[in-house]
Formats: structure tokens, C-alpha cells, sequence
């Protein structure tokens, strides 16, 4: 399969190395054009993908990613458009800001699009994804879109109303974990631990308790009183975590990016 994806931040760069780290995308097989910033460029010497500058190249691909910020998701359409409608190359968005009846406007509603939200363990082939198809896709272009995710992680289709709050909990829930790991770290720390042994516990702790609970499918309160024994010391920290309002916090990050 022959990748083409515009735009290396954070979230292209992330796809990229999910690609590559999979074994099933040659970097041979991945173009990419990149912004003004450079890290395109940065990226492409460390892993060995193909530059390019010319949008024409694109129409030599199987797929196409638009992973750049979202005002350059329509004008990037309007360049491919003459150079892909015949072929119809299914083109897909990781732009929360875009839709899929704003891309029709452009490419035509029995054109083969997508929107998606990856997030950031893609580059792992971890990551979870919420997708929203044109309604009126083709098995083929749904087939090789589903392709290209499963290689990067966990791919759910969603409806298009929910594809903000599936952003926000999937794509912005990282950067929570990450704050709450660093901050059992820095209370290990605090307590005399080594600061690299205490990320890397804290980290299996989070990632293995996700575990158990995908696994098991029990409810995280069932998973809770598991390890909370009457008087014990994990109660006394859940109770530390209440009175500092830690439940209502959470609730609030995500409440306050939905409503912002």
C-alpha cells in the first residue's frame, strides 16, 4: 500500500512511525509532504520516507492523510481535486475541525472520505481511533481506510455528533494520564524513590490496571473495591484523592474542552 500524507507534527509524525514500526508500510511506500517548520524534513532523515513538494506526486497513492491544521483542510482538497476525482483515492482527515459533508462541498458527496481521530500511541501501534465515513463509501475505500488504522492500534466507527467528545476523552485523555503519572511519581520521589524507577512504575501501574479492565470488562468502581480492604492504606488514598476533589477534576477537563 502507497501512503501519502500531508503535514509531520505531532499527530502525522505519530502516524508515520506507527506505519513504519508496524513492518507492513515500507518507508519507500510513505510520501509526505510537510509545512514550513521543518519537521518533515527532521523526521524524513531519521526514518527514511519519501519528500516531496508537488501535490501532483500524490496521485500515485493508495490513500491519502490530511494531517495538518484544520484551515488548510479545505484548500488542500481544492488542490487535490482535479488531480484525484477520477481515480477517487480515498482521502481522509485527522482534522477535528472539518467534517465530512464540509470535505463533500468540495470533492463531491459520492467521493470516498473520512474523518478520523487518532491519537498519539499510534506511533506505538497503540492507538485508539474514532472514525466517521461518507455515507455513501465504497466497500473497497472503506476496506483500505480500515487498513491503514488497524495498523496503528483500535479503529471505532462513530457517528458524526460524537466525534468531538471521542476527541476530546481518546485524543486530549493522554496528556491527563500523563499528568496524573508524573504526579504518582513525584509522590514516590518525594518518599525517597528514584525518579526513573518511579516513572516506570507508575507507567506499567497505569497501563496494566487499562489492562485489566478491557480484559476482565468489569466496572472500574468493582476494579476499585478490589484493592481497597476496610481501613487499609489504599482507602486512606482514595479518600485523600476525594477530599482534594480528584473525581470532580477529571470530570471538569473534559466538560470545560467540550464546552470551550
Amino acid at each position: 500500500m502507497k501512503i501519502g500524507i500531508f503535514g509531520a507534527g505531532h499527530m502525522g509524525g505519530a502516524m508515520i512511525k506507527g506505519w513504519i514500526k508496524s513492518e507492513k508500510i515500507e518507508p519507500s511506500n510513505l510520501l509526505v509532504r510537510g509545512g514550513r517548520r521543518g519537521t518533515a524534513q527532521s523526521l524524513q532523515k531519521e526514518l527514511g520516507f519519501q519528500l516531496t513538494s508537488e501535490t501532483s506526486d500524490f496521485k500515485q497513492m493508495d490513500i491519502i492523510f490530511l494531517a495538518v491544521n484544520t484551515p488548510l483542510i479545505l484548500p488542500i482538497l481544492n488542490e487535490l481535486k482535479g488531480l484525484v476525482e477520477t481515480s477517487s483515492i480515498p482521502i481522509v482527515s485527522v482534522s477535528a475541525g472539518v467534517s465530512v459533508k464540509e470535505m463533500q462541498e468540495i470533492m463531491g458527496d459520492n467521493y470516498p472520505l473520512a474523518q478520523a481521530i487518532p491519537n498519539t500511541p499510534v506511533q506505538i501501534n497503540e492507538g485508539m481511533t474514532g472514525i466517521v465515513f461518507a455515507e455513501n463509501i465504497d466497500k473497497k475505500a472503506k476496506e483500505t481506510i480500515q487498513f491503514s488504522f488497524d495498523l496503528l492500534g483500535d479503529l471505532v466507527e462513530i457517528s458524526e455528533d460524537k466525534i468531538g467528545i471521542f476527541g476530546t476523552l481518546a485524543g486530549c485523555g493522554p496528556a491527563f494520564v500523563d499528568v496524573f503519572m508524573e504526579s504518582l511519581a513525584d509522590g514516590a520521589v518525594l518518599n525517597g524513590m528514584d525518579r526513573d524507577m518511579a516513572y516506570q512504575v507508575a507507567a506499567k501501574m497505569v497501563s496494566s490496571s487499562a489492562n485489566l479492565l478491557l480484559k476482565t470488562g468489569k466496572h472500574p468502581g468493582e476494579l476499585k473495591d478490589g484493592v481497597t480492604s476496610p481501613g487499609g492504606t489504599t482507602i486512606k488514598g482514595v479518600t485523600a484523592l476525594e477530599k482534594e476533589g480528584f473525581r470532580y477534576a477529571t470530570i471538569n477537563a473534559i466538560d470545560t474542552i467540550m464546552k470551550s
